[in-house]
Formats: structure tokens, sequence, C-alpha cells
């Protein structure tokens, strides 16, 4: 969501009417001249702000906990193509529960600590909730295929022939399963890979943070921030060829699950993150004046210039009241002599 996008106006977001002297309003003031956003002057009115989005949220999870419930599409598997799907069923190196851990808690803990040393609640909010949307669209795209496509993993015949012997149909040659539903079931879900489009869609979000977050791209020739925004990439990637070392996966399935995560983290960040470029990823995205101009308007409040007269309060009540009045204070465009004659 772009700045301004929402139409929200600073009395909205400070309780609505005119600003008062009531000591809240004073603390909430304070938090704004300091470029300070904490979860006590601006949390509740933030997630009013966004309600549709956390609901969205909440049925986007759903409808993925029903896409894992239902059965998935039974690939015809024939005898001559057992030859590919005879590899050994193995564990996973990387467990199932593991994957939100890395591809969401991890990340979310560095959102965290990023807010206890900033104390921006945008850039804590719109981060957990930009990670939370990149990784369930890409679960609910991940998990719809799967079920539509039904491809066999590469241990399937291990799956479907849990003893070793295996039997065909003498008319089609199709396998005749004798192994445990539920397992042959799972042995249908091989494309594309989840842990991968998981990993790529939480992780990568991290490194688009980071890279906005550090100044990746300032030219300065910090090759050490490089090195800090491939690490999350890498431990994806890691997650991904894991899947194909334990023989749950193809190859393709994990390319396309890659594909998949970046993806969805491409449209998700375009929402909540600014270019990467930018040197200042996130900010206050529901703001109706910018953020670095807010803090000029309050350093200008704190040491007004003499002989400027009443221009630092009309800044100020341009700052709070989202309107033009500092433009029209700068320029005189207020005063009746300097209007066009119409």
């Amino acid at each position: 969501m772009r700045a301004g996008a929402s139409g929200t106006t600073a009395d909205e977001l400070h309780g609505g009417g005119t600003l008062t002297s009531s000591p809240k309003s004073q603390d909430i003031m304070a938090d704004v001249q300091l470029g300070c956003y904490t979860i006590k002057s601006h949390g509740a009115k933030i997630a009013r702000l966004h309600m549709y989005d956390w609901i969205i949220l909440v049925l986007l999870a759903v409808l993925d906990g029903l896409l894992n419930i239902i059965e998935p599409f039974h690939r015809f598997v024939g005898k001559d193509m057992m030859t590919d799907l005879r590899y050994p069923l193995k564990g996973n190196t990387v467990p199932f529960w593991a994957v939100p851990v890395i591809g969401i808690v991890l990340p979310c803990a560095i959102f965290g600590g990023i807010y206890f040393k900033k104390k921006n609640f945008y850039d804590l909010h719109h981060g957990i909730l930009g990670i939370l949307y990149s990784v369930l669209i890409t679960a609910v795209i991940t998990d719809a295929i799967k079920d539509g496509v039904g491809r066999p993993r590469p241990d399937f015949f291990w799956r479907c022939f849990p003893d070793g012997k295996d039997l065909y149909d003498n008319v089609t040659t199709g396998v005749l399963c004798h192994g445990e539903n539920s397992v042959i079931k799972e042995g249908h879900k091989s494309f594309p890979s989840g842990h991968s489009s998981w990993s790529f869609a939480g992780l990568g979000f991290l490194t688009w943070y980071l890279t906005g977050k550090i100044a990746v791209f300032d030219r300065k020739g910090h090759i050490a921030k490089l090195c800090i925004i491939v690490l999350p990439l890498l431990a994806a990637a890691l997650v991904a060829v894991s899947r194909v070392d334990d023989y749950w996966h193809h190859w393709q399935d994990v390319f396309a699950g890659a594909i998949i995560g970046l993806l969805a983290i491409c449209r998700c960040c375009v929402n909540w993150l600014h270019r990467p470029h930018s040197g200042f990823i996130l900010l206050p995205a529901i703001f109706p004046v910018p953020f670095r101009r807010r803090r000029v308007v309050a350093s200008r409040v704190q040491h007004p210039p003499a002989s400027r007269g009443g221009h630092c309060r009309k800044l100020l009540q341009h700052a709070a009241h989202g309107g033009d009045g500092g433009r029209r204070a700068r320029s005189g465009w207020d005063r009746p002599e300097r209007r066009p004659k119409t």
C-alpha cells in the first residue's frame, strides 16, 4: 500500500478532529516529532486501518488448510515409469515444522529487533504483514498446483509397495498400491516443492527488506552488505537442495517452487516496501506527509528562526492536518493580494 493510497489523514491517525493539548495527544505528537511510531502511540490505529488485510490473511490460511485436506489428482503411474520412481524412502533433512520457523519466525524476529532499535511500528507492522502475505499467497498457489498436477515423488515405488512386492493392472499396467493411504496421498504431491517455495518467499522477502535497510545499492563500495543479503537466499537454496537429496522432489519441482516464491515476494514487496535502492525501505505507508519531511518540520519547530515569525507554526499545522498550508505559507498564496484574478 503506497503512501497516501488509503486516503488516511493525520486527524484519523490521531483520533479524529483537531489536535488537543491532552497528555496523550502530546505524547503522540512528541513521538511524531522525534520520528518514533510506537505500538503505544500508533498500534491500535494501524491495526484498525489494516483490519481487512488481516481478515483476508486469515482466509488465505483457511484456504491453504483446505487444500492440504483434499485428495490430490492421482496421475497414472505405469510399470515402465517405476524405473525413475524407485529412490529410497527417507526422512526430511529439514522437517515440515522447521519451514515456517525459517521462513516466517526468523525474519519476524529480525523485524522485531529493528523495531526495538528504531521505534517505528509502521516498519514492524508492514514487515510482518508483508511476509505473511508473501508466504501464504505462495502456499495457496503451491498447494493448488500440487493437488491439480498430482506428480508422483521420486520415492513413489516404496510408498505404493512398502513391502517391495509390486502389483500392476493386467490391462493398463497401472500400479495397484497397497500402502498406507496417507503415505500414497503425499506421494502424489511432488510438483512444485512446498519447502522451496515457502523458503524463497519468506527469506526472499527478508533479503528485499535488508537490501533497503542497510542501503546495499548506495554505490559506496561496501561489498560486505552484499554478503549479508545473500545469506537468506543461500539458506533458502540449501533448503531447496535438501528436498532433492532426500528424494522427495525432482529438480524441476524445486526450481518451480523457487520461482513461485520469488514472484510472490515481488508482488508483495511492491505493496509494502519501497524499491530496494531507495535506502529507506519502509516509510510510513499510510501517513499523509512524507516521513523525512515530518522530521524536518519538527526540527524547524524546535529551533524556529527569529525572523520568520509564525511560519514554523504554519508548517506544524500543515504536518498535523495533511493539507498544503505549509506550501501556501511559503509562497504567500493564502493572501488575498497574491491570488490570481478570475
